[in-house]
């Protein structure tokens, strides 16, 4: 009769586990990421060939031209970013390349740094109020807050970005959400070996800008937070493009993002070895403005009197991401869907008075 009984226990308790993993997978989980500045023009077709043999932007064009440089807009874009160009394209949807008719938006006036990422994360346009760069919390709600709010993903929202003033964008003293920006330390006890190896590094490494670290220390922040906390918002914003392309280093830009798309690769391959993750993950990518292009020397630059600096793009792929591959069709997307769709993906209801845009539908019907 125990052991008859003790059977039936173990059976229930079976039963339990299965029923608890199934409500965690049936939870989609969403990793928003943004590469500063990074143009379409090199998304899309690679090296530019005014830029890749300019001495004035570029220190050795003949070691640049081996690594990136190739006959074919495809063959040099997929020499640049192999991940994307290759895993991400056969499973998710590329959008941006005005080329084939595709448009990805912004809508603020601005197009710099502040008001690109409010408009993307709080989707709206805010020129009046988000005017500048500076340091001030963000008046307006991000998608960030509002998931942290949600008595569904209370505390399992994070963000972590290169650049120092991310904890203002996304308001972390109102809104909740730990945001680990600039040259922020890990400090969610107990430390991991790695965080302890990448507070020290963050402590040695001569820093290049006093603003912006290093995305390799951005990024590996993120994986270890993930895998201690398992956030089932996060956002990740790398920032290295755009600074190396205000410098006017086009060797540096290319190689930041070569190794965006390493890094993206490696974020990919973690979530699919972690089983709160694994298959049951939506990805989301874009930047916050785009570059000029003509006259040349307009690609080191944003803003409202740069032609071409609205024009971003958008990548998505992941758990029942209808794999689309790179949109070549006539569309209008604007960076102020964005916010909506990881609502729409989070299964949180858009409050229409406040977020204009429509989700997208990336999703398979």
């Amino acid at each position: 009769m125990k052991n008859r009984l003790r059977s039936i226990i173990l059976s229930s308790f079976c039963l339990c586990c299965i029923s608890l993993k199934a409500q965690k997978k049936e939870a989609t989980n969403v990793v928003l990421i943004t590469l500063d500045g990074f143009r379409w023009q090199e998304l899309f077709t690679g090296a530019d060939a005014k830029l890749i043999a300019n001495k004035e932007f570029t220190h050795d064009s003949i070691s640049l031209k081996a690594k990136y440089w190739r006959n074919s807009p495809e063959e040099r874009r997929k020499a640049l970013l192999p991940f994307i160009w290759g895993e991400l394209l056969e499973m998710g949807q590329i959008h941006g390349n005005r080329v084939l008719g595709s448009k990805v938006s912004l809508t603020n006036k601005k197009l710099f740094s502040y008001p690109g990422y409010n408009e993307i994360l709080s989707g709206l346009a805010d020129d009046e109020r988000i005017d500048s760069n500076n340091k001030f919390n963000n008046p307006n709600k991000t998608v960030l807050e509002i998931v942290n709010t949600s008595a569904k993903y209370k505390g399992k929202v994070a963000a972590f970005g290169s650049w120092d003033v991310f904890p203002f964008i996304i308001n972390e003293e109102r809104s909740g959400v730990p945001v680990n920006g600039g040259y922020e330390k890990a400090t969610e006890l107990p430390l991991s070996e790695n965080e302890v190896l990448l507070n020290k590094l963050e402590g040695q490494i001569p820093e290049r800008w006093s603003t912006v670290r290093f995305d390799a220390f951005t990024h590996h922040y993120t994986i270890e937070y993930m895998k201690k906390e398992h956030p089932s918002l996060v956002y990740i914003a790398y920032g290295e493009t755009d600074d190396f392309a205000h410098e006017g280093e086009y060797d540096a830009y290319l190689k930041s993002a070569n190794n965006t798309d390493s890094l993206l690769k490696d974020l990919w391959e973690f979530t699919q070895s972690d089983s709160f993750y694994m298959d049951n993950t939506v990805f989301i990518i874009s930047s916050d403005h785009g570059r000029g292009t003509e006259p040349i020397e307009t690609w080191k630059h944003h803003g409202s009197d740069i032609v071409g600096a609205d024009q971003v793009w958008l990548m998505v792929y992941g758990k029942k991401v209808n794999p689309l591959g790179e949109v070549a069709k006539k569309e209008q997307l604007y960076s102020i869907q964005i916010a909506p769709t990881v609502l729409d993906v989070l299964n949180i209801k858009i409050d229409t008075e406040v977020m204009k845009g429509k989700p997208i539908s990336i999703l398979k019907k």
